[in-house]
C-alpha cells in the first residue's frame, strides 16, 4: 500500500499486521504439509494442536481459573443471546433471567432470550438514549434468578462498565464482544463471559465462551445439540466441523497479544489511545462527545459535529486521508472511532491531527 490506511471500523475489525502477514505466508502451505490450514481436518493432529494452543494462550492471557471451560461456539455472540437461557434458565425453578439494558445489543439479547425464560429487565438507560450506564443495586437482583446478564461494552453508543455490579449468589454473565482481552478482568467474578471474535480476536461468525463448570448441565430438552454448552464442553468444541480457520486466526492473535506484553501492556496502550482522543474532543468546542464521561468506552469513541452536513464532510475527507470505518452505526449516526487492541497509537494520532485540521478549516 502506498499510503497507510487505519481501520476504525467496529467489526469485522482490523487484525494486527503481523498476524495478517503470517496468515498470508502460511495460507497455501501450513507447516510444510503442502496444504492450506483452511483445508485440514478438524479431527487432525495438526488442528488439535492449534485448538489446544488457542485455549492455552487464552487461559494464560486472561488468567482464567481452572474451574472454567473455554469453548469455541458457532454463530457469533448473537447466537448466544438465545443459547444462554436455553442452557441456564433451568438452573433455578423460577427460570428468572435478569437483564441490564445499556444499548442496542443488550436490547437484542433481551429480545432473543424472551421465548426461553422469564426475562426481566432490572435496569435500563434507554431514557437517556444510552449515553450512560444504568444504576444497578444489589437489592434489585432477585436471588432466586438463574443469572444476571449485561453487555460490558456498548459498541454503538460508546459506553463501558468500569467495574461490575455485585450480584450475590446470582451468576453474572457478560457479553464482552467489543472489549475481550482489552483490559484486566477478574473472571472469577463471572459465571460466564462470551464474545464474538470479530473485534479483538479474529474473523466474524464464531464466539468464544468461558463458563464455570458448575453452570454446565442445565440445558432444556429443547436445546439444539450445537447450542448445548455441556455437549460442546464434552466434545472440546468439536461436536461438528468447526470453523478451523477462525480458530487458527485466534491462536495467532493471542500469540501476537502475548508478544506485545499481554493484557497488562495492551490495557495501558488502550488507555493512552482513548485518553488522547477524548482529550481532543473535550478541548474542542467543535466536537461533542456522546457518552457521559463516567461511562466512556476505551474501545469505541463516539462523537458528533455541529451539523449533519459537517459530519458527512468530515467522514468523506477522513476516508480520503486513509481513516477508514469512522461512520457511526446507522441507528445512531455521528462518528465512531473503534480503537480495539490492534489499533496502534499512530492511527489515533493521525485521526487527532485530522480532527484539528478539519476544525481549523470548518469551525
Amino acid at each position: 500500500m502506498a499510503d497507510k490506511v487505519y481501520n476504525f471500523g467496529a467489526g469485522p475489525a482490523m487484525l494486527p499486521v503481523p498476524v495478517m502477514e503470517q496468515i498470508r505466508d502460511e495460507f497455501l502451505d501450513y507447516h510444510g504439509m503442502g496444504v492450506s490450514v483452511i483445508e485440514i481436518s478438524h479431527r487432525s493432529q495438526e488442528f488439535g494442536e492449534i485448538l489446544a494452543e488457542a485455549k492455552r494462550l487464552f487461559r494464560e492471557l486472561a488468567n482464567v481459573p481452572e474451574n472454567y471451560r473455554i469453548l469455541f461456539l458457532h454463530g457469533g455472540a448473537r447466537m448466544q443471546f438465545s443459547a444462554l437461557p436455553m442452557n441456564l434458565a433451568g438452573r433455578t425453578s423460577s427460570k428468572k433471567c435478569l437483564y441490564i439494558e445499556s444499548g442496542n445489543f443488550a436490547g437484542l439479547a433481551i429480545k432473543d432470550a424472551a421465548p426461553y425464560g422469564d426475562i426481566r429487565v432490572i435496569a435500563s438507560s434507554a431514557s437517556s438514549n444510552f449515553d450512560r450506564l444504568p444504576t444497578v443495586s444489589l437489592a434489585a437482583i432477585e436471588q432466586d434468578a438463574s443469572y444476571l446478564h449485561l453487555t460490558s461494552n456498548n459498541t454503538l453508543f460508546g459506553t463501558q462498565w468500569p467495574d461490575f455490579p455485585k450480584t450475590g449468589s446470582v451468576p453474572l454473565i457478560a457479553d464482552q464482544t467489543s472489549e475481550i482481552l482489552s483490559r484486566k478482568i477478574d473472571y472469577s467474578r463471572f459465571g460466564m463471559i462470551y464474545a464474538g471474535l470479530q473485534k479483538n480476536l479474529g474473523p466474524s461468525g464464531m464466539a468464544v465462551a468461558v463458563i464455570r463448570d458448575d453452570l454446565l448441565g442445565f440445558a432444556s430438552d429443547q436445546t439444539p445439540l450445537l447450542l448445548n454448552y455441556a455437549t460442546c464442553a464434552k466434545d472440546d468444541s468439536l461436536t461438528n466441523t468447526t470453523n478451523t480457520f477462525a480458530i487458527y486466526v485466534v491462536k495467532l492473535v493471542l500469540q501476537w497479544l502475548k508478544n506485545e506484553g499481554g493484557v497488562t501492556a495492551i490495557e495501558a496502550r488502550n488507555r493512552a489511545k482513548a485518553a488522547q482522543l477524548y482529550a481532543q474532543i473535550d478541548s474542542s468546542g467543535f466536537y461533542l462527545g456522546f457518552a457521559q464521561p463516567d461511562s466512556r468506552s476505551l474501545m469505541n469513541v463516539t462523537f458528533n459535529l455541529p451539523s449533519a452536513d459537517l459530519e458527512k464532510k468530515f467522514l468523506d475527507e477522513a476516508l480520503a486521508r486513509g481513516l477508514y470505518g469512522l461512520p457511526g452505526h446507522r441507528s445512531v449516526g455521528g462518528v465512531r472511532a473503534s480503537i480495539y487492541n490492534p489499533m496502534p497509537l499512530a492511527g489515533v494520532e493521525k485521526l487527532i491531527a485530522f480532527m484539528r485540521e478539519f476544525e481549523q478549516r470548518n469551525g
